[in-house]
Formats: structure tokens, sequence, C-alpha cells
């Protein structure tokens, strides 16, 4: 996070800003947010953390923020804050620095080279001293890596060991920044963050060109890479690599120079020059980069010299600058489908119509699948002394759309194309002829200011459609007080009649995670003489491997081996996971299966060189006597698959032990099959395998089955080479072995009456298991117990499990739950479509009434006042606020072109199912407590809430509660030797049985000790808990207690919850923005809210808080105040499990190449949310109503629940090897397990995107012909921007040109 460079930044720059009240930072809300802009953290749903952000700053209202869950109205007081104190941001001591130099043998100037075990780090001191070091013998035979900041490695990861790096930061002439009054010159080894600031600085808040470029770097990449990226390292790699830069694509526009070197020789070049060279090596330096203030030539092409003749425009034209980009993530951290920016001179065109003509014009356009950022000449020519008119604009869009034309292969190409016509279409028609309008414009320097980027003002005696002055609007980052989220609600109800359960303590370890203390798998010390593992994988789906070689160019890397099936022990099997349905192999052998199935594993010294050895290495194929691979259903997939993005990939620690014994700490959701799976490939019993699982960084069911060839792999080559070894998979590697959700295609036939009113639905499921089946049988059960939300009358459905040669598919949070829930919404919409009626309507028309639930869902019976749905509806749809919005969006829509809005509610029914799980409970001498339990710690609160329960039950000794005994609790570990029957921690169901086992176990202990209490309140009166346990330990007393928790038939219970979304759509960008969302849900009385409503990120409120109670950054000490500070950890369940769901409806595009291997592997491909694309608005409110008003809740069923219930039925399911198909009958009243609910409420907002796509189909250039009606059509999953824009109209800015020429 960069909020401590917000904090210091603030502190910093002579702003002129009032001081800021006590106890607060001096930097803005809108600051605050932006600082953690980049940050990746789904699991939290990211406000939490902005909200901590915004508590420093000065301008922030307390009662907007999170805190309200618990803070009364008005009772929101500074006060009960840590106090910020200005100047107190902590910085790396002095004393420190030097005792490392010391202690490294580094002077306080660094040397020129440096020697390490891998390569040799030279930094020289300018440019003549760099050509002296590339061009002597050592950099002869060398590989060589020219750094700055070396985030293009974050990229392009580096395939390669390098010999030597050479650092340019040392070379004064690189790190300038000259001001003149013709431009600023900035050296190639300036941060981005700096150039911005230089730019700010010497175009102040006047000069369009400067800040403009200064707005849009601020979209490049995020904060931390922008404070360490070089700009010419950016413009380096645009030329040498194709990267899709906007910064090249501004500075093209800005007429900007470069100054180089080769050898002996400078030479200073346009940029649309240097872009067109041959590809630059080590020998070609930049040395600075010159940006103009004007450099626009009257022939309209720009100045070869870069000089600045022509700064002040002539008497009665205006220069007018903008850019564009359209990206996945508005404020960055995500490449453009196509970026541009365009400079323009216009006047008058001296006739009595006072027409505007471009006199001079520059149009730069790039990432849209170009080799780099190009100038569309052909266009400029065409434009350049013509009047802007309505008929010219199209001609010149026409041309346009036929020179951004992308390169074979690159996705999405025709959208791009169409974004290019978008972005000159919002450039030049609010100035074109026929949309003059009188409005007065101010000079400044030959440039006119303008209040939005993207519309840019006339001349004094021009003219502008105000009413278009909004299309894209962005304001400056630096200056905008405009914040990405607006306020929050979250209202839920806390109990203390079972305390301290029910009330919102501090998560167990808040402190350890907050301070880097925490101990995950990847943190343990490596033992001595560890070594590191990578997995080879396959790259073709179906093909036998012949041999796998390592490549011989890295004989340097010292990789030891490679383990592959051959190195099974005898006695062993080749099984890397396990489950009811089947084993599935660790190594494909002798056919691979599919893309993406690990081969093997190289053993290396270091995790760096296993990983790049792996992903060298040679493996020879053959297809012969193959069939064609099947890598998709039909090629017909309607939902596509999820990746999981924990923030911890796949893990483990492999250490032999003795009497040939195997000690593993994985990271998994479940140890206790590891084990068994561990033992299984070695041949060795279970007790010789020991699995211990400590915490888990996040999992979401993936590291539940997919986590087992990962531990399994790292015992092998551990037992095979007799030490330790460990392995760390790479988030490529994770991302292409470990699967995700299930892709499904799905067919339905649906009867209606005419009033809304569902008869009959027949729905045909197909879904994509991947090459193994993992948990897939249980997938089609999940899916029809969430559809069965709606009475949908007769029912019947027919379902095929699918094997296909791609990457094996397992369970994800709300397995099945998802897909069968929003496929229930998109039926009632078609059903609405068909009507032309409001789906809301629909939906409303099909709840179910107590009779239909009862039949529907038979084990779980509800009455009246339980069945709570219908009410919850109300309260979201009925409500004159709902209604209020409701009417806004329909005058939104009536009075925007170019944007629509969409509102939309969905519902749910959500059936959960507890899990049997073990509970142990042990009191040490010294009264201390320690507990073990089945469940994992994944983030989730879970050893929170078994605290909390343990504390209750050993507490019932005393009736007055006047013994504390939480603190003296500690819970421990899982270890398999330890506490046996674990089972699997695949969701929150897992809190709720640890702690009854716990529960039962401190009765256990209670009725031991109760007569020993008895005894001694006889003799003394009054006995504390430290004099009870030393008593009960001198007469012998068993102070350990073990209880299986076996649920009964109150384990199976329905939830209910509905969630309303409003989003807003860009027709020109496909853009969406979620406007708001709220959601409730009931779910009965919490364990702990300050848990419940939150997820992973639990601890970063309390690190925030830390943060503000530090002197020294890395001295870390927590100081709570009341009750406030843990209860400020309480939303991130609810709002991160909505999220999640927002990324795979909205954003999180899974895409696979022509061989089914996953290429959507990292962060650069695969966008998540982040802040700013989460609702702007999201109050949630939870419920404890109906049914739970006597039961502690838990929001999410395992779906191991229904694996064993299907086992325990004898469901019989057939695997095909003839087309592959798996088919499953399952009994329509089996009972089933379902997902986390917000998780599947996140399909109102694809629903409500829907909504927005209906209303701009409604307008005369959106509207569609052909299959699709204005009314039906099908929005895929996920509805990423070209989804959106093509529904809208590829070509609607040529349609709507068309029809004002038309209607003249």
């Amino acid at each position: 996070m960069s909020l401590a460079a917000a904090l210091a930044g603030a502190e910093a720059k002579d702003s002129g800003r009032p001081a800021p009240p006590e106890g607060f930072a001096i930097l803005t809300a809108a600051e605050a947010e932006r600082a953690v802009a980049g940050n990746l953290c789904r699991c939290t749903g990211y406000r939490p953390i902005a909200d901590a952000c915004k508590s420093f700053a000065a301008d922030v209202d307390l009662e907007d923020l999170g805190l309200n869950s618990f803070w009364r109205k008005g009772d929101a007081h500074a006060s009960k804050l840590p106090r910020y104190n200005e100047g107190g941001i902590g910085v790396f001591p002095e004393f420190l620095k030097a005792e490392i130099r010391a202690s490294s043998g580094i002077e306080e100037c660094t040397p020129p080279a440096l020697v390490g075990s891998e390569s040799t780090w030279h930094r020289p001191r300018s440019v003549e001293e760099y050509y002296k070091l590339v061009g002597s013998e050592l950099f002869g035979k060398s590989r060589t890596k020219v750094v700055v900041g070396n985030t293009a490695s974050g990229v392009y990861r580096e395939a390669e060991v390098y010999d030597r790096y050479i650092d340019l930061r040392c070379i004064p002439e690189l790190n300038s920044v000259s001001k003149e009054a013709k431009g600023v010159e900035i050296g190639a080894a300036v941060s981005i963050s700096k150039a911005i600031e230089a730019l700010r600085e010497a175009g102040g808040c006047n000069h369009v060109i400067f800040c403009k470029i200064a707005d849009h770097m601020e979209k490049v990449a995020s904060p931390f890479v922008r404070n360490t990226a070089s700009l010419g390292g950016n413009l380096i790699m645009a030329q040498r690599d194709q990267f899709a830069s906007d910064i090249a694509t501004i500075l093209l526009a800005a007429g900007s120079s470069i100054c180089i070197q080769v050898s002996s020789k400078r030479l200073t070049v346009t940029l649309e020059e240097f872009l067109q060279m041959p590809p630059c090596d080590y020998r070609t330096l930049i040395l600075s980069i010159y940006i103009p203030r004007c450099c626009l030539a009257p022939t309209g092409v720009l100045s070869g010299d870069g000089t600045m003749d022509r700064t002040v425009s002539k008497r009665g034209t205006s220069v007018l600058f903008e850019t564009y980009r359209a990206a996945p993530r508005p404020l960055g951290n995500a490449v453009s489908y196509l970026n541009a920016a365009f400079l323009a001179q216009v006047a008058s065109d001296g006739t009595s119509s006072s027409s505007l003509m471009l006199t001079e014009l520059s149009l730069a356009f790039g990432a849209y699948g170009t080799q780099h950022a190009i100038r569309a000449s052909n266009v400029e020519k065409l434009l350049v002394g013509k009047p802007i008119t309505t008929s010219v604009l199209l001609e010149a869009c026409t041309l346009l759309k036929k020179a951004i034309v992308p390169k074979d292969g690159t996705r999405h190409a025709a959208y791009r194309s169409s974004l290019a016509v978008a972005f000159l279409f919002s450039f030049l028609y609010p100035v074109t002829k026929e949309t003059l309008m009188p409005v007065k414009a101010v000079h400044l320097n030959g440039c006119v200011t303008s209040h939005t980027n993207g519309n840019p003002n006339c001349g004094p005696d021009a003219h502008i459609d105000a009413s278009l002055k909004k299309i894209n609007n962005v304001k400056s980052g630096s200056y905008s007080n405009d914040c990405i989220l607006e306020y929050s609600n979250q209202i839920i109800e806390i109990n203390k009649d079972y305390l301290p359960v029910g009330i919102p303590t501090k998560k167990v370890g808040a402190e350890l995670q907050a301070s880097g203390e925490a101990v995950f798998v990847d943190d343990i010390p490596s033992p001595k003489d560890c070594l590191y593992g990578a997995f080879i994988y396959s790259r073709k789906p179906l093909a036998h491997v012949r041999s796998i070689q390592l490549d011989p160019s890295l004989k340097q890397l010292n990789t030891l081996r490679v383990v592959t099936v051959s190195d099974i022990p005898e006695g062993g099997s080749n099984v890397g996971a396990n489950t009811i349905f089947g084993p599935e192999p660790l190594f494909g052998d002798p056919v691979t299966q599919c893309a993406g199935e690990p081969l093997g594993i190289v053993i290396a010294e270091t995790q760096r060189f296993a990983n790049i050895a792996a992903r060298r290495a040679v493996i020879d194929y053959s297809t012969e006597n193959l069939d064609a691979p099947i890598l998709s259903i039909e090629d017909a997939v309607k939902l596509n698959s999820q990746y999981y993005f924990y923030m911890e990939t796949q893990t483990a620690l492999a250490i032999p032990d003795e009497d040939n014994c195997m000690v593993v700490y994985s990271s998994s959701q479940c140890p206790e099959t590891t084990q068994n799976v561990i033992a299984k490939c070695l041949g060795l019993p279970c007790h010789n395998v020991r699995v211990v699982t400590r915490r888990v960084g996040g999992g979401f069911g993936g590291k539940a089955v997919r986590s087992l060839p990962v531990a399994t792999a790292c015992a092998l080559a551990a037992f095979k080479l007799h030490c330790p070894v460990r392995m760390y998979l790479d988030r490529k590697t994770d991302m292409i072995v470990s699967g995700g959700r299930h892709p499904m295609k799905i067919c339905y036939s649906v009867g209606f009456k005419s009033d809304g009113k569902i008869t009959a639905l027949h729905i045909d499921l197909f879904i994509d298991a991947g090459m193994t089946k993992d948990v897939s049988p249980i997938i089609p059960h999940n899916f029809i117990e969430a559809l069965k939300k709606y009475n949908w009358g007769a029912f019947s459905y027919e379902v095929k499990v699918c094997k296909t040669n791609t990457a094996t598919k397992s369970a994800m949070r709300g397995p099945g739950e998802v897909q069968g829930s929003y496929v229930a919404e998109a039926i009632v919409e078609h059903v609405a479509s068909a009507l032309s009626t409001d789906a809301n309507l629909v939906r409303h028309r099909n709840l179910h009434t107590v009779e239909s639930l009862a039949l529907f869902h038979s084990e779980c019976t509800e009455d009246d006042v339980g069945y709570t749905l219908p009410s919850i509806c109300d309260q979201l749809t009925a409500s004159e606020n709902y209604q209020h919005r409701l009417e806004i969006v329909q005058s939104f829509n009536k009075n925007n072109r170019w944007k629509k809005r969409g509102l939309s509610f969905v519902p749910i029914v959500h059936k959960v199912l507890s899990r049997p799980t073990p509970g142990k409970v042990s009191i040490l001498n010294d009264g201390s407590i320690s507990v073990e339990v089945g469940g994992i710690e994944l983030g989730q609160g879970l050893w929170t809430k078994v605290k909390q329960m343990a504390a209750f039950g050993l507490g019932q000794l005393w009736t007055d509660r006047s013994q504390e005994l939480l603190d003296r609790i500690r819970v421990i570990q899982a270890d398999t030797l330890s506490n046996v029957q674990g089972g699997w921690t695949t969701g929150s169901t897992t809190s709720e049985s640890s702690c009854e086992a716990v529960r039962l176990a401190c009765n256990i202990l209670v009725d031991r000790l109760k007569s020993i209490k008895e005894q001694f309140q006889e003799k003394q009166g009054n006995v504390s808990w430290d004099e009870l346990i030393s008593k009960a330990n001198m007469v012998g007393v068993d102070l350990s207690a073990r209880e299986y928790y076996i649920p009964g038939p109150s384990g199976s219970y329905l939830n209910y919850g509905a969630a309303a979304s409003e989003v807003e759509i860009d027709l020109l960008t496909g853009a969406t923005t979620i406007v708001r969302s709220d959601l409730i849900y009931d779910c009965g009385q919490s364990l702990n809210p300050a848990v419940d409503l939150g997820q992973v990120g639990i601890m970063f409120y309390i690190s925030l808080f830390t943060f503000r109670n530090m002197q020294i950054c890395f001295l870390f000490s927590v100081s709570f105040v009341d009750d406030l500070e843990v209860s400020v950890i309480c939303r991130y369940q609810v709002e991160g499990a909505f999220v999640q769901g927002i990324g795979y409806f909205m954003s999180e595009e899974y895409v696979t190449n022509s061989d089914g291997l996953v290429i959507s592997d990292g962060t650069w491909t695969y966008k998540i949310p982040t802040v700013d694309t989460i609702p702007k608005q999201f109050n949630v409110k939870l419920l404890n109503s109906g049914f739970h008003k006597k039961r502690v809740e838990n929001k999410l069923a395992n779906f191991l629940d229904m694996m064993r219930y299907i086992y325990q039925l004898g469901c019989r399911s057939r695997w095909h090897q003839g087309p592959n198909l798996h088919e499953v009958h399952c009994a329509l009243s089996f009972v089933a397990a379902s997902g986390e609910p917000p998780l599947l409420l996140a399909a109102s907002v694809h629903c409500a995107t829907r909504e927005a796509i209906r209303a701009a189909r409604m307008e005369p250039h959106c509207s569609c012909s052909g299959p699709s009606s204005a009314s039906h059509f099908d929005l895929e999953v996920p509805a990423i921007m070209p989804v959106v824009k093509e529904l809208c109209g590829l070509d609607n800015v040529e349609r709507y040109l068309e029809s004002l020429l038309s209607s003249k």
C-alpha cells in the first residue's frame, strides 16, 4: 500500500491548505482513496480498506465510514480514534542502515559493481562510464539487462538468468529535469511519479497540455509502480517489446522528441521516428524526453526538431488537447483496449455561419493491437482545412475505422476499432457546426481552459453544445476532491446473551498479520540443504509425452534433476488428489490429458531457478493414434470459468523425518485428505505422514482438492532426494494448473401466463468438469438447489457432467449455486422481455409461497414467520426510496443519449447444511487453554469464533461470568496426527460446526470441574480459575476433552436475502459504473459480527489503526480504545463475497488458447475488481428474524456435505469413455448445500447492466436488427466492456451521425 507515501507527500507539499483538525492528517479523503487504488484484495470488498485510509483525512465525515455499524448517529467523534501525529510517518532508521552496511561490507557510497551469488550488479556514474562498461570484454558473451526500476519484469517474466545488471539511477544526466519557456526536458531515468510532478509544476494550473498529460499518466499502472518505473523505460518497452504504452501515445500526440545515444553518437529524433526504429538493445541509451508546450506546424504535421516556435496561437484560434483510454479499470492498473490523444488548433472559418475549422491536427492511437503508437495521418489530412461539419466528421470516422485495424489474433478487434471512432467523435462532435451553442471561453497562453477531460472548449467566437460537456468526464487526479466511493451503511444486530459469543471481539492474530509476523507456509525458514521445486506442465491438450529435457543453455541454474512418475517408490501410486468420486493422477503418464497438467517437477537450489528451468523445459510430444481433444462443451459454453485469485498461491514444504516419516507443511483446506494422498503416493501408512497447517492465505475452495498435487509432489521429491523440498507456485503456474469455477452451457424451455406467472420449466445443463472428476458430480445438485429459489410450477431437468481435455475444474465459493441463481434470473428476464413487462414484477409473481417452498425444499419446513423472503424483497423494492431511484433512472435515460442506467434486484433462497467436525480443549497447568479444531483459519475468523465459544463454554462454571477467560485461550494449528477426522474447511459452516464441537468438549470439562469447584467453594467461598485448575491437577482430573460434533435435524435450514443494484453504462466505450448496491440478508445471530461481515482482510483495519499508533513503522504496537477498533473490522465477508461476485459477472475474463491452455494467467491479463470498480454506494443490512431467532447463524454451507450426502445415499454416477460424458440423475428432493449468498446476489449488478443496455437499445442509433430484439438479448458472463459496447452497437457513432444527416 502507498498510504504512508500519501501521508508523507501531503505533509511535504506546500499546498496552502488549512491545518487539519487535531489528530488528522493534511491529506484529503480522495487522496487517501487513490493511495490504495492499485491494491488487489477482493476478499475484503475494498471499502473497509478505503474507509480506514480515509479516517486519516482532514475532510472526512466519520459518519460516512464503515464505523457506522457500531456508532450511533451523531456519536462519531475523532476522540475515539487513535491520534495521528503530523511528521510521525515511520522511516527506516539511519542507525539500522549503517548497521546493515557494516555487516554487508558496503560503504556509504555504493561501489560501481556488486558481485552477487547469481549475477553482477553495475552502477555507472556517467554515460561515458556506461559505454565503457558495455564495450568491455566482460560483456562480450554475457547476458546483460539494463534497469532503473526493473518494473518490466512484472510484464515480461524473466525466462533466463542474466549475468550482469546495469543500474542507470546513478547517472545524473538521466535523472535531471529541465523546465524552460518552450517545454520540459525529463531525464530517461526519472520515475513516472516525478515526471508527473514536473509537468504539473511546469504547467501550473493553466497549461492544458502538461496538466492533461500528467492526469493521464496518473492512470498508468499503480502508484507503487509509478514511483519506481522510469519514463524512459516505459518508452523503450514500447519501442522494443511492442508494449501497449499509454505514455508513448500521449507524448506522440504532444509532439515530443527523444534524445538518444548510440555509442559516441547523440541523436535527437521525434518520438514517431524513435518508435519506428529497429528494436533497441543495451547499446542504445535514451537520455531524455522533451515535451514542448505546443508544436503544431501550419501543415498539421509535428515539427521535426521539436522546437517551440508556435507556442502562442494566432488571434482567434484555440489549441485543444485531450487524452483518452478505455480500460477495465478507470484509475489504471490495467492495460487499455485502446488509448488516444488528440492535439488540434481550431479557428473560425471566416464565414457568416461562424463554423470552426481545424487548421492543425495530431491524432495518436495506441495499445489496440499494433506494433507501437501511430499517427492517423490520413484522417489528419482529411480534416485539416475543412469546416467541422457532421458530414466531414462521419467521413473521418469511416476513414479512421479503416486505419485502426488490430493485427490478426488481437482479442476484441472490432471493439478496439470502434473505440477509436468513439474517441474522435467525443473530441470533435461538440464543435461541429450543427451542434454549436453560444458559450464564452477564456484564453490562457494560447490554450483554452477545459473543465473536462474529453470535451474541449472553443475560442471566444466559437460555440459548444453544453449538454455534451460531461462525455468521458475525468477530472484531475491531483486536484480533484471527488472521492472514488460515496457513503455506505451497515446495519447488524449484536446479541450479548452468550458473552463473549456474539460480540465484535478482536480477530485472533490481527497484530501478527498487520505487522507481517504471521507465519504462513512460505514464511517458515527453509531447513538446511533445502531444495526448491517447480511444476513442468503440458502445453498440449492430448498427447503422448515421449521425453522431458531441461534446456542445456541453463546449466548455470544448478538444477539437480526432474522428478517424474518414474520416481514414485515401489508400493506407491501415481495419485495427486483424491475425493469420494475417485483419484486423479499426480503426473500425466503416459498421455497428458490437458494443457496445464503437471508432468514432473524441476528441483533446483532456488525457487527462481526452478521456475525458470521449468518454463524452459523441452518436452517431446506425439499425437499419434489419439483422437482430437475436446476443449469445450460443443464449443458453446455460456457461463465461463473463474479463477480463485487467493493472495497466497499454492505452496508446501516437505521435510523427511526419521523412521521413513515425512512432515509436510501445506497451505490446505483439507490437511487430512492431504495426508491420505501423500501416504498413498509414497506407499506409506498414514501415521508416517504428518501434515501441519497453521493458516492459509485465502482459499475460496482452491486450497481444497487443488492443493493436494502440490503437497504430494513436494513430498515425493523430498522422499526421493532425502532432503527438504519446498514449492511456491508463481501466479502464472498457479492459474494454469489450479483450474477454477465450472463453465456451463444451459438450455431451457419455459412456460408462462400473460401475467408473468411461470407454469413450467425444463433445464438441460452441461457442465465442463475438465480432465478429472474432482468434486464435479456435486455441481448439478448445487445448481438445481439454487435454481429453486422461484416457484417454477412443473419442473424437470437433465444434467450431463462432461469430461474435456482442459484443466480440472473444482469447487469455488458457491460451487454451482452462483450459476444456478444467475440462470434463474436470466429465465425470469427472458419471460419479462417476451411479455414486454418489468422483470421485477415477474420476480415478485414467482416467489415461493410457504406451500410451494415446502414442495421444492421438503427437508426444510418453514412457517409464515420463518419465510422472510417476501418481506425482504418488499423492503428493497416497495419502499419510497427504491421508487424514487427508479424514477431518477428513467429520467436519466430520457435525458442522456450516450449514457444509460439500469436498476434491478435479485432474491435468493439459500439452503445450509452443517457437517461433522472435531474439537479438542485442553487446560494446562497454569490455567491457560489450548484448543484444536478440524477447521482451518483461512482468514475468515474461524479461530476468533472458536476462541469466543471456548470462553463461553468454560465460563459457564461461574454463573455471574466473573472469570474472564478469553485472553487465556489459544487456538493452535491443525495437525493430522493430533486431531483426527478434521475434514474439509470449504465454507463458514466449519466455524459453526467447530464452535459446537468446542462447546460440547467444554461441557465435558465443566462436568468434571463442577464438583471440584463446589467442594472448594464450601471451604473457602469464592474460587478463581487458577485456584480451580490447581486443585483439579492435584486430585487428578483429566483436563483434556475431545468431542466429535455430528449435526442433527436442525443442521439443515434456509436463509433468505436480496440485493438491488444500479448500474450506469457508457454507450461509446462500454464502460460500466456500479452506482449503488443495497443488500439485505436474513442469516441469524452472528457468532462475531466483527468477523461475519468480513473475510480475509480483517487484519487490514487493525494494521491501519496500528499504523496510527506507531512511532516507527516497524515497531508494531496496538492500542485499542474501548470497542471501536475491534468493531471497525466487521464488514468484509459480505462485501468481499459480493465483490468477488462482481468480478465473476463483470470483469474476470477467463481466456484460453486454441489448445485449452489458460492465457489470462496473471494480474496483467486477469482483472479482478479494484476499489474503482466496486459500488460507489454499498449498504448492507443483516437480519436475525424468523427461524434464526434462537440459533447461532452461519452463512456458508460446505460443499463437502453434499459430497458425503450423495455418497451415503448411493448416488449412482457413470463416467463414460465414449463421448466423455458423466451423467448424474439427481432426485429433486435431495438435501443440498449452497454457496455464499452475497456472491450470488452480485448477479444483481449483471441484471442491472442488462437493464441499462435494454434502455440503450431503445435509441435509434443503438437498436439492433436480427434475432436479438431490443428487449431480449444474451448478455455474456462476464459482461466486460467489449460485450456491453457490442450490444449497444459497435457502429452507434456512425449510425448517429447518419441519422443527423438524413434528418436534414
